[in-house]
């Protein structure tokens, strides 16, 4: 088992994650997950050792190995035998056939061996890397975004790998389906804290917004509380009746913890610009045909569909098949070799292509480069609105454009998209460098959108939230699909499903007894620690229910001058507060013994 205990990072000044502890026990597949910028990869780095906690500690158990496969694939080597050789141990650096069997486990031909890792898509290029690191034999794999770059079929792919691989794996991603899909826990970072929890996505920011509710509510509770002591405090202090009950309140306010209100988050908020349309349909392909070459073979031939008012039609299918290049004949930004893109009089498009952020005007700020895409004059008030949309609120909309990341830039793009109004979307991969919330986002934007929008995807959880009809390429090319990405799995599939390479990865007989003996050892000491946890936590939200409710009547009662009644609520206040620390003590006792029940374990 690996633990990581009290872990805490900073970067000039701001802190990632502080006192961050959680555990991976044999089996346990964990999605970890959290916005851009809140340290998921410098986690990674301080697991593999790359980089140091600023303070706490990492406990891997010894002969226990980590296989990493990050954001970028790099290869060394001419060609992809030997780039699949480099993950062999050094002690087996001529065991050529391993690698020929990894390889051909992850799809690849003998003839594929001697090729340059180069002349493969993206898709293969990260099994080669793949095969790297499942030669190093790791009993953990981590994998950083392994879906960027890959197309749809490449992440099915990836999905099914992933669950059957027997040890055990933290992976990072912005795609819910695939998370989702392969792993048992959720590790989450938010506002510098790290939680696990067993289940979904869903599970796990449903409670996150539960848990700052609830946070909200009990502030703004334990405000009204203070106010109310302070009232009691403040009418009866020179009262020497009254003056135990003073001491006692003043003693109380002093134990409270004044809770801060939250900061907020910058989250991407938006939605697109309706224009209106009235017709019926909105665009028409009839025919096209189309290779960059002018002749054959053809990326598209003969294809014909209509688009209305309001579909929202998802391209789909293997990358190099033509997806973008489809989306911008539609778009009107190439021209088909045959055939015709018709759009009814009134139509406004928007056209959105991730490659686009070079075209960007390094020398302008944020809010200058979104104000420019306007060809009327827009007011800066509406300008800034969009940068704070896009999460460059205040100074940040100042910010030069040669200085964004990738991700800031694709966000710059977006909000250029925003400032005229439209009723025709040309999306080409728009969830590509967003977070999950910052996906979330999109997808609600792009299906509330009243109008028409054409969406060339790779994401699952997008297609199958989005998508009312389909473009589908697959081996013999393009077709038009008229219903959602559910039906298109049940009534037709993907051709390349049916001869998915498998790839079975063996695991040592002594390590399947080692998990079941973790999983009993688990089961029987800390379930009695757990049951107590539970108990006094339930006894310490009744006490505090009952202690609110306590000062409200103490408010009440002070302005009817009941001093018989006020008396018998001070003494059940100070029975309250004495109980309450009572529970919080035994609770710190009971859950540092649990601490080292686990630390024990590992």
């Amino acid at each position: 088992m690996i633990a990581l205990k009290n872990i805490s990072k900073q970067y000039a000044g701001r802190a990632l994650f502080s006192e961050a502890n959680f555990d991976v026990l044999p089996g346990e597949k964990i999605g970890l997950v959290g916005r851009n910028g809140h340290g998921k990869t410098t986690l990674f780095r301080i697991i593999t050792g790359e980089e140091s906690p600023d303070s706490g500690t990492v406990t891997i158990p010894k002969q226990y190995s980590i296989g990493y496969l990050g954001q970028h694939l790099k290869f060394t080597k001419a060609t992809v035998l030997e780039e699949g050789a480099v993950g062999l141990p050094v002690d087996e650096k001529d065991a050529e056939w391993k690698v020929e069997k990894i390889l051909s486990g992850l799809g690849f031909g003998e003839e594929d061996f001697r090729r340059s890792p180069a002349e493969f898509s993206g898709g293969f290029q990260m099994r080669i890397a793949l095969a790297k690191v499942l030669l190093s034999e790791p009993n953990m794999l981590l994998l950083d975004e392994p879906t960027n770059f890959l197309d749809i079929i490449s992440i099915r792919w990836l999905e099914k790998f992933l669950q059957s691989w027997k040890g055990e794996i933290i992976v990072i991603s912005h795609d819910r389906d695939l998370i989702d899909s392969v792993t048992t826990h959720i590790v989450g970072i938010h506002r510098g804290v790290m939680r696990k929890m067993r289940g979904k996505t869903a599970k796990y920011y449903a409670q996150l917004h539960k848990d700052e509710e609830i946070y909200e509510k009990r502030r703004l509770e334990d405000e009204k509380k203070r106010k109310q002591v302070m009232e009691y405090v403040n009418t009866f202090r020179s009262k020497a009746s009254h003056a135990k009950g003073v001491q006692s309140s003043l003693k109380r306010l002093e134990k409270m913890e004044k809770l801060d209100k939250l900061e907020g988050i910058r989250t991407l908020s938006f939605s697109f610009t309706h224009a209106p349309f009235r017709a019926p349909q909105i665009l028409q392909a009839e025919g096209l045909t189309f290779s960059y070459t002018g002749a054959e073979p053809y990326l598209i031939r003969d294809l014909s569909f209509s688009v209305s008012g309001d579909d929202k039609i998802c391209i789909i299918g293997k990358n190099g098949r033509g997806k973008t290049t489809l989306l911008k004949l539609l778009a009107g930004k190439l021209k088909p070799l045959s055939g015709i893109v018709k759009t009814q009089v009134g139509a406004l498009p928007a056209y959105y292509e991730q490659a686009n952020t070079a075209d960007l005007n390094d020398d302008r700020t944020v809010e200058e480069e979104i104000g420019a895409a306007c060809v009327t004059s827009i007011d800066r008030t509406r300008v800034r609105g969009i940068c704070g949309a896009m999460m460059f609120p205040g100074d940040d909309a100042e910010k030069k454009i040669r200085i964004l990341s990738g991700g800031e830039r694709s966000r710059v793009l977006l909000g250029k998209l925003l400032v005229a109004p439209a009723n025709i979307l040309f999306l080409d991969e728009p969830t590509h460098h967003l977070d999950i919330e910052s996906c979330q986002a999109m997808i609600d934007a792009v299906r509330d959108f009243e109008g028409a929008a054409l969406v060339a995807a790779h994401d699952e959880h997008f297609l199958h939230e989005v998508a009312t009809k389909l473009i589908v390429f697959q081996k013999d090319g393009p077709s038009f699909y008229p219903g959602t990405y559910k039906e298109f799995l049940e009534d037709i599939g993907w051709e390349e499903d049916e001869d998915t390479p498998r790839i079975k990865v063996n695991v040592r007989k002594e390590d399947r007894k080692a998990r079941a003996h973790a999983v009993a050892m688990r089961s029987r000491k800390f379930r009695p620690l757990e049951e107590k946890i539970k108990s006094l936590e339930q006894a310490i939200v009744s006490s505090e229910t009952r202690l609110a409710a306590v000062n409200e009547e103490m408010a009440r009662v002070s302005e009817q001058a009941d001093v018989k009644r006020l008396q018998e609520l001070s003494t059940e206040l100070n029975e309250l507060t004495e109980n309450i620390d009572k529970y919080y003590t035994e609770l710190h006792t009971v859950t540092e013994e649990y601490e080292a029940l686990k630390k024990t374990l590992s």
